[in-house]
Order: C-alpha cells, then sequence, then structure tokens
C-alpha cells in the first residue's frame, strides 16, 4: 500500500493524501520559480520534515526518559541555490522553554538524538545544516 497518494491539479500546484490518516495538503511552487506561492513548496516540506523529525525524535528519547518537552518550539530557515536550484541550507532553531531546566547532561542527548533523526541522515550531505539550541526561552 502506498504511503502518499498524489495528483497533479495542473498551475504547479499538487494534492497529496497520506493513505493511513487521510490527512491531505497541497505544494505550489514558491513564487520565484513561477508559482503563486499559495501553499507549501515542495522544498519547504523537506526544510519542514528535517524540524519536525528532529523534534520526534527528541521527543521519543524524552518520553523514554521522563523529560517533559512540552511548549518547545522551533523556526526553520531554508536558503536556495539557483545553479542548479536545490536547497543550499536549512536553519532550525529549536527554542525551550526556560521552566524545563533541562540539565547539561539531558541537552547534549537531546542534541545528539536530533542530529541523527532519519531525515537529516537521508539529506545529501551538501545540504547545510545548521542546528541551534535555545534553552532560555
Amino acid at each position: 500500500m502506498p504511503t502518499v497518494q498524489s495528483h497533479y491539479q495542473g498551475n504547479l500546484r499538487t494534492h497529496n493524501k497520506h493513505v493511513s490518516s487521510g490527512n491531505t495538503l497541497l505544494t505550489d511552487a514558491p513564487t520565484d520559480n513561477q508559482g503563486k506561492g499559495e501553499a507549501f513548496s515542495p522544498t519547504d516540506l523537506v526544510s519542514a520534515a528535517l524540524g519536525s523529525c528532529m523534534m520526534t525524535i527528541m521527543g521519543i528519547w524524552a518520553t523514554k526518559n521522563q523529560v517533559s518537552l512540552e511548549g518547545t518550539t522551533w523556526e526553520t530557515t531554508k536558503k536556495m541555490t539557483s545553479q542548479p536550484r536545490k536547497i543550499a541550507s536549512i536553519e532550525i532553531t529549536f527554542h525551550f522553554p526556560s521552566g524545563l531546566q533541562l540539565s547539561q547532561e539531558t541537552r547534549a542527548q537531546l542534541e545528539k538524538v536530533a542530529k541523527s533523526c532519519p531525515v537529516a541522515l537521508s539529506l545529501h550531505p551538501e545540504v547545510k545544516q545548521v542546528v541551534h539550541f535555545d534553552y532560555d526561552a
């Protein structure tokens, strides 16, 4: 069974359905590449996938170790190259609420597992991954 079923709607837009949950999302080409920019671009999804994967892996580790990460947020910035057009870098900053009071050992573990998430390991080595951890948000 497929993971995602998709179809092209025309005008540089795709419709994608997650088969097991039924959730859907659209993609649209960005305005700097002939699109309307009305939805995530495919490369936006790659960038979002990296941050979400890192947070999920940290969440799995935290649950196993009875550490709360509730309230953690993050920001993702994607930079593209033009020749060829591809993702040059993805920068992610995680903001952990200061009330979590995470030990240095816990912080080191979170940073280690985040950087070993499946998406991080799947991206081409030329895609620079810059990850910041702000523990005083």
